[in-house]
């Protein structure tokens, strides 16, 4: 196992020894090179394997009782330390116990020298560290810390920090030393701790015990609360007046990562509003770390509601990254980038001649709005960053140039960590609860007056492409699955003037995001930036109600990001494609997005890009695909007219086509252009022969696994064939009821596979709109009714505890539930009373749904409902299905008072007894299958049932009624898996229910439990004679189906 740090530190270097800088595994460090200790360059890996395993090798051959051992132990730790070896470089060693026991503690030079080792070992090559070298590393530097003098705790933590890196969950022994409430690491990282730097090292210490990999088990909940508590301390607390800037920046930047591994990997449990607030007004202020020109009053808490009195700037200086260099830029659709632009996206800091993103021209014509924005309009001394601002025109001197730059470098950093936390904590958060403050992150107004500090302000302006990047992926993880909330967007209509409603905030807010990503698009240079920026649009056009907003903002993005179609960066190609495949299935059919596919391709580039329906001058033939498809089906099929150089030439005259992400993403494109946009528009043909036709195909392509978890895909379809409910055609509305059970199918397939996730995306409206309009068709002919019954049992199911206690689902639940109870109870065709059995069982596995004894009335007319058609339908189908439904319920408190538990047992077992009483011979061949149903749903009775129960059972069963139950129960546990004898509809009785084995041990767990439980008080003595009845009848089955005998 290899261990990490997970954060950067300063060269340690003590006592003679060489200092080398420590450099922690990631993507973006430069490879290591094998060095000797003179700084000559080994000759190739081999080399350096065979210098450490020289040393190693001495090392393990050291003996306690050497009289040399102290020389011996501090020339090779030295050898050791002293070489700087690349990735590819794995020695097949592992970290010895017993080496422990060569470095005394009272030897704390020694000590220091080995903890440095473990630190290097550990940090820089693939260790191997079982659970014994874990635990006797644990120990040793746990017992050093209370042995060792506090000047060589700084390297011991940072070993111990190494050892505990992803290992956090197995110290339990370590726990109450380090972090319980007078721990070592409490006592060292608190604000109040002088030393800055044995304050980071603790940090990192504390942070590494919180992380956890993948598939681990996490921190206990209280030290991983006490260290959550530590580091928002350590945010909040001020810079010490005598504290180097950079010492702050690491500390800062070692509770920001703490806090993240924290919060990662889980929902949000470190306390409430309070709590919540007080993290993001932290990471808020250290999004802006360093920012030249920020002068504000942070507030300590951010509050759900916006409250201006903790937002407010304390002087109107604006914010600008500016440099007075490198002002002119190509356009980033093919374009090569220069050598600066490249070493930005490389390195991701700034440097002193960097040139910065600035509003180019086309900023300036997109955002001149009449909303006066300050980049506009502000005085050129204004644009000069405060960090490059000096008496004289000259630079920096080299010393003074430096420092600015490793300090503008760390501020970056702090900058960079606080957005991977706050992405972590949006992650983490509820998104309902999310969603109240989004306006101290997201801008709802025009922007005027001076800038406000938001995360637009980071995407636009901030130097870093890193920062940037981040920036954008926090927006885009607010965004996404964000159309719940922002479906009640809309500015169609202008507000009054005395109030503005929270829908034209909203509307006002998408606004402003189009407006600063759409800058942002103009403006990146670094192309992993410019993919970020292309995302988070794509995630915000898939959310926006765009039919509720004022037409005109999806035009000029359409075409703005034509040219990066073909741009050199294949991410980039991938992410534009994406955004087009939001685009062509917003809220489908838009009149916008339509017209925009029948525009030819270059007519965008002299556009405008207002938009305006009855302009149909740039529309091609009606009969020619539309362009985005031909590009779609040429990036797929024809080879690329050019490659970048990281792609390569194609050899030998071969012809390249595109990278397969490319192509896979186009064909993507082109599914959903036909399957979504093409057939949605159908469904409002005046044909109903194409209507119907369209509805129909919509209701097979939502049980493609591809579309049925796309959110997005399922409510747009859900939208049109609610619309289509209302056709006067039947025809039309048939489909649409079929197209709607084959939706509510999915509903139920999401939940088990995506989770609760999906559950929450969905929007609580449109589920209720979905409910009364099936209750409505539950009402209309029959073939509209048979699948309307079956979309209520789906959505029944579906319906969550928050969604069910809401006031606007008490009546249409009723409604709905009573509308299968009458269809149940109705003459209506036997498949349709089919499919309303089968709708009440699938509702009565919600466990959410109020079936017990203190629930609605409608909970009663269920059961009453089923029990009386299992006994008097002349339908068996129909009877199989009643008889399924009432075995549903997991819990006996689902079946109410014992009245109707009562009900629902002579129900069963009469239905039971006369299972064979019918004169259709057409029925008579499922009367096998009735019997195995009501056989199952008896016994699950009895696996269910309390004290209170015993009475009634104990009459039935010492009755005439028990002798016919008892007969056909034992036949049922004797069925053989190969005697099916005609069986049908086992679907609903279980996969396993076949298996007498199983059978008999289901049997055998309801008599222990049974005889288990204690009678009430007040009538024990007549509950204990009737459970020994219940009890004994149960025994008697049991030693029945152990026999051999096949009764059939």
């Amino acid at each position: 196992m290899a261990a990490h740090t997970g954060l950067p530190a300063p060269a340690l270097g003590r006592i003679g020894v060489p200092a080398f800088p420590p450099v922690a595994l990631s993507a973006d460090a430069p490879p290591f090179t094998p060095m000797r200790a003179d700084g000559r360059q080994l000759d190739s890996p081999s080399e350096a394997e065979k210098h450490f395993s020289r040393c190693a090798a001495k090392l393990r051959a050291l003996r306690a009782d050497s009289g040399q051992l102290r020389e011996e132990l501090n020339l090779l730790f030295d050898q050791l330390l002293s070489e700087n070896y690349n990735r590819t470089f794995c020695p097949s060693i592992s970290i010895r116990p017993e080496v422990t026991c060569l470095v005394p503690l009272s030897q704390e030079h020694l000590v220091i020298k080995f903890c440095q080792l473990i630190h290097h070992l550990l940090n820089q090559l693939k260790i191997i560290m079982d659970d014994k070298t874990l635990d006797v590393l644990m120990n040793y530097t746990a017992k050093a810390l209370k042995v060792c003098s506090t000047w060589t705790h700084s390297d011991i933590l940072l070993a111990l920090s190494t050892v505990v890196y992803g290992n956090g969950h197995q110290c339990q022994q370590l726990l109450r030393d380090l972090l319980g409430e007078d721990g070592v690491l409490m006592l060292y990282s608190a604000p109040s701790q002088p030393n800055m730097e044995l304050r980071r090292v603790a940090l990192t210490c504390m942070a590494n015990f919180c992380y956890r990999m993948p598939g681990q088990l996490p921190l206990d909940d209280q030290y991983r609360s006490a260290c959550f508590g530590v580091f928002l301390k350590t945010m909040q607390s001020p810079k010490p007046s005598n504290t180097d800037e950079l010492f702050y920046c690491m500390v800062i930047q070692a509770a920001l990562k703490g806090l993240q591994c924290c919060v990662s990997g889980g929902k949000w449990k470190f306390g409430g509003e309070e709590e919540l607030g007080s993290v993001l007004a932290a990471l808020k202020r250290l999004m802006f770390q360093g920012a030249p020109g920020v002068s504000v009053e942070w507030p300590a808490v951010l509050y759900p509601a916006r409250l201006p009195q903790y937002e407010g700037l304390s002087a109107p200086k604006p914010i600008f990254f500016v440099s007075p260099k490198n002002k002119k830029r190509k356009s980033r659709g093919k374009g090569k980038k220069t050598s600066s632009e490249e070493r930005r996206a490389d390195d991701g800091e700034e440097d002193d001649k960097t040139a910065v993103p600035v509003l180019q021209k086309e900023r300036a014509r997109e955002g001149d709005r009449g909303e006066g924005e300050p980049l506009l309009k502000t005085s050129a001394p204004s644009l000069y960053p405060s960090w490059k601002r000096n008496s004289s025109d000259s630079e920096f001197s080299d010393p003074d140039g430096n420092a600015q730059s490793k300090l503008r470098l760390y501020h970056g950093r702090v900058r960079q960590a606080a957005l991977q936390c706050l992405l972590a904590v949006v992650k983490g958060v509820e998104k309902r609860t999310l969603y109240g403050y989004w306006s101290s992150f997201i801008p709802d107004s025009p922007i005027g007056g001076p800038p406000p500090l938001n995360i637009l302000t980071i995407i636009l302006k901030d130097p870093s492409p890193k920062v940037r990047a981040f920036a954008l992926q926090v927006l885009s993880a607010m965004l996404d699955g964000s159309r719940q909330f922002l479906a009640v967007a809309e500015d169609t209509a202008s507000p009054r003037t005395s109030y503005t409603p929270f829908s034209f905030l909203l509307a006002t807010a998408v606004r402003e995001l189009h407006r600063a990503l759409s800058l942002a698009l103009l403006a990146e240079t670094s192309s992993q930036t410019l993919t970020q920026v292309i995302k988070c649009l794509a995630y915000l056009v898939a959310n926006a109600p765009y039919h509720r907003l004022r037409p005109g903002l999806l035009s000029p993005l359409w075409k703005q990001i034509r040219p990066y179609v073909r741009h050199r960066d294949v991410n980039v190609r991938v992410s534009v494609l994406t955004l087009y495949g939001a685009l062509v299935t917003t809220q489908a059919p838009l009149p916008e997005v339509q017209l925009l596919l029948q525009q030819p391709e270059g007519s965008g580039s002299s556009s405008t890009g207002s938009f305006t329906p009855q302009d149909s001058s740039l529309r091609e033939d009606d009969s020619a695909p539309p362009w985005l498809l031909q590009l779609c089906v040429s990036l797929v099929i024809q080879p690329r007219e050019e490659q970048s150089d990281s792609e390569g030439a194609g050899t030998g005259g071969s012809v390249a086509l595109e990278p397969s992400p490319v192509r896979l993403e186009a064909l993507q494109v082109r599914q959903k252009l036909m399957c979504i946009t093409v057939l949605l528009g159908l469904t409002y043909s005046e044909n109903y022969l194409v209507k119907t036709a369209a509805v129909r195909a919509l209701g097979i392509y939502i049980l493609f696994p591809c579309l049925r978890e796309d959110v997005m895909f399922v409510a747009d379809t859900a939208n049109t064939i609610l619309a289509a409910l209302d056709d006067r055609s039947t025809n039309v509305r048939a489909k649409a009821a079929w197209s709607l059970g084959n939706l509510t199918d999915t509903l139920i397939v999401n939940m088990e596979s995506v989770g609760v996730e999906f559950q929450q995306e969905l929007s609580d409206m449109l589920l209720l709109k979905m409910l009364q309009a099936a209750t409505r068709a539950a009402a209309d002919k029959d073939r509209v009714k048979c699948n309307a019954v079956r979309a209520l049992g789906n959505l029944l199911h579906f319906l969550r505890q928050t969604q069910l206690t809401r006031s606007a689902f008490q009546r249409p639940l009723e409604d709905a539930v009573r509308a299968l109870v009458k269809t149940v109870q109705s003459e209506a065709s036997m498949k349709v009373r089919w499919n309303a059995c089968y709708a009440l069982g699938n509702a009565f596995r919600n466990p959410a749904l109020p079936l017990g004894k203190y629930s609605a009335s409608w909970s009663c007319d269920a059961f009453s409902a089923l029990c009386h058609v299992v006994t008097s339908c002349k339908n068996f189908k129909v009877r199989i299905k009643s008889a399924a439904a009432l075995a549903v319920p997991a819990h006996r408190s689902c079946y109410g008072d014992t009245k109707r538990f009562s009900c629902v047992w002579h129900s069963l077992a009469t239905a039971l007894e006369n299972s064979e009483d019918t004169n259709d011979f057409l029925e008579y061949r499922y009367s096998a299958s009735l019997r195995h149903t009501l056989s199952q749903a008896l016994l699950h009775l009895l696996s269910v049932s309390q004290s209170q129960d015993m009475l009634p059972l104990g009459r039935s069963l010492a009755s005439e009624e028990g002798k016919s139950i008892k007969e056909h129960l034992i036949k049922y546990l004797r069925v053989d898996e190969g005697v099916r004898e005609g069986v049908e509809g086992e679907k609903e009785t279980g996969e396993d229910s076949f298996n007498p084995q199983q059978r008999i041990t289901g049997l055998q767990e309801t008599l222990i439990r049974l005889k288990g439980l204690k009678a009430e008080v007040e009538k024990r003595e007549e509950e204990d004679r009737s459970k020994d009845i219940v009890v004994n009848f149960l025994e008697d089955l049991v030693k029945a189906s152990q026999g051999t005998t096949r009764l059939f």
